[in-house]
């Protein structure tokens, strides 16, 4: 899907993660009208490849990067972690000449990820062809999917967990997947989907699902809805705590 905002969006999180001693780098990446799949995901397998060679510049070292996207950068976080050698996503060559590095990595961070593109917009068309009322996020979404995938063969052939149906080599890092059991925008029932085919091939998947979190995961702003939720500073928020704590302690455990 494409992404709504930009890469201060997450400024809030991106905050809380650099105070407990997480480097981050928040990047931007080109969407429609810009460019369509896959280009953004030529983007951020840049931007991965670039921070590698600045790693020992910010005191940290190649191979410890972790990627963190919610939404729909959630989707491309997975499929980078998945494809990090792909050579349509590593395209646009490092200005350095540094050929050796790819866009592997370490871990990957989702939160409400449009884990299934094909299914997620095949939903919400039956949601749509079902008649008024139906919910808000279906008429935001299905123009962005239409824009950013243009067909639904890209749809399938972009999806993490369609990759894992078709059984395709693909690399396996360890998963934090953060949802709300409440969430209709991307549905349970391909969270579970994803779960059990990654697990199945050999990946770890670590669940991190809040129970229905009143202010959390609103349909009406999808793509910002788990920002709003684990970006509140609010102490008596212990879905927010726990959220920003799990994953500070799983870059950490990846990272080590």
């Amino acid at each position: 899907m494409v992404p709504v905002g930009d890469r201060l969006q997450d400024t809030s999180i991106n905050e809380q993660l650099a105070r407990s001693g997480i480097l981050v780098a928040a990047l931007d990446f080109r969407a429609p009208p810009a460019a369509s799949y896959p280009g953004s995901v030529m983007d951020i397998n840049y931007g991965i490849r670039w921070l590698k060679t600045q790693a020992a510049k910010l005191g940290s070292r190649p191979d410890m990067v972790c990627t963190f996207g919610i939404s729909s950068g959630g989707h491309m976080a997975m499929l980078l972690g998945m494809r990090p050698r792909d050579s349509r996503y590593s395209a646009i060559p490092l200005s350095r000449g540094d050929s050796a590095l790819d866009a592997s990595v370490r871990g990957v961070i989702m939160g409400a990820p449009v884990i299934d593109p094909l299914g997620r917009y095949r939903y919400a068309k039956q949601l749509k062809e079902s008649g008024k009322p139906h919910p808000e996020f279906v008429d935001l979404v299905l123009p962005l999917h239409d824009k950013y995938w243009k067909t639904e063969d890209a749809m399938a052939e972009g999806n993490p967990v369609q990759a894992l149906e078709r059984g395709e080599n693909v690399a396996l890092p360890p998963v934090l997947y953060i949802q709300d059991t409440r969430d209709i925008v991307h549905p349970r029932p391909q969270l579970e989907r994803f779960v059990e085919l990654y697990r199945k091939a050999g990946g770890h998947v670590d669940l991190e699902l809040s129970e229905g979190a009143s202010d959390a995961f609103v349909p009406r702003n999808p793509p910002k809805a788990l920002a709003r939720s684990i970006e509140s500073r609010d102490p008596a928020s212990p879905t927010a705590m726990r959220v920003v704590s799990k994953i500070i302690t799983f870059v950490r455990e990846q990272t080590q």
